[in-house]
């Protein structure tokens, strides 16, 4: 209850920062920008959401990893645009985010795969995939990351959560799936918007993405607003979303989701 209050009391924060700023009545991109500049500094510490035992709902403002720090500042854009401004209401939609159809019914319910994120929330009407139609190309693939490599998913040793995500896999394996390759972004990228959603492909066997954040533009370039291992905290990066893509081999593109 103490780290709620943590939490809650970051919320008030968020929303008192924002009203200074006049933010609120903004557009819904720069609502985001804005509330994801709000954390940064905030610690990176990865596996936020593991908890030993059955799967339960956790929140925290405190700290992110790169797929935490997406979904809040996603479900408190949603929340503080359609004027709900309660902390209990951001909580309920933050849960509806993160688990399938947004119900939470153990490990294999919540949303690994951040195409399946996309897939979902795009049902859900709270963001839509824009990739194809901004110049995305298929890019389709097995996705079975997570069951071929279960040591490193401690849940996975169990095994019906074990056949519960193989048959997720299976399902997202078989949806057509789009991104922009790296070295088309340069040419593409005066379509993508402040506030986008952008998710890092990658082309190890098995797994769809790596990394997400979102876009700010910059000098009319886009570099990526994120919660970074490599600096321990959330950042926005020095150098563009392009040239960030090409230090990786592993990196191969992006997809792109568009709050609605």
């Amino acid at each position: 209850m103490e780290r709620q209050g943590r939490d809650q009391r970051i919320f008030e924060e968020l929303i008192g920062f924002l009203d200074r700023k006049k933010t609120l009545t903004t557009s819904l991109g720069q609502l985001v920008v804005e509330i994801g500049k709000f954390f940064l500094g905030k610690p990176y510490v990865v596996g936020t959401l593991e908890t030993k035992g059955a799967e339960r709902f956790v929140m925290k403002l405190r700290e992110f990893d790169c797929f935490t720090f997406v979904e809040n500042v996603v479900a408190l854009a949603w929340c503080l645009k359609s004027q709900e401004e309660s902390f209990e209401g951001f909580r309920r939609l933050l849960r509806k985010i993160r688990y399938r159809n947004g119900h939470l019914q153990g490990y294999a319910s919540r949303l690994h795969y951040f195409s399946d994120w996309i897939y979902d929330n795009q049902t859900k009407g709270i963001v839509r995939n824009v990739t194809a139609e901004i110049g995305g190309r298929p890019s389709g693939k097995a996705i079975n990351f997570m069951t071929t490599h279960p040591d490193l998913y401690p849940p996975l040793r169990n095994e019906t959560n074990l056949r519960r995500m193989k048959s997720v896999e299976r399902k997202i394996s078989r949806r057509p799936l789009y991104s922009i390759p790296k070295k088309f972004l340069r040419t593409l990228e005066d379509r993508i918007v402040d506030g986008d959603v952008i998710a890092i492909t990658t082309n190890r066997e098995g797994l769809d993405v790596q990394h997400v954040g979102f876009t700010v533009r910059v000098k009319n370039r886009i570099r990526l607003l994120h919660a970074s291992s490599a600096e321990g905290r959330v950042v926005l990066s020095r150098q563009t979303l392009c040239r960030y893509l090409m230090q990786s081999r592993t990196r191969s593109g992006i997809m792109v989701a568009r709050i609605v």
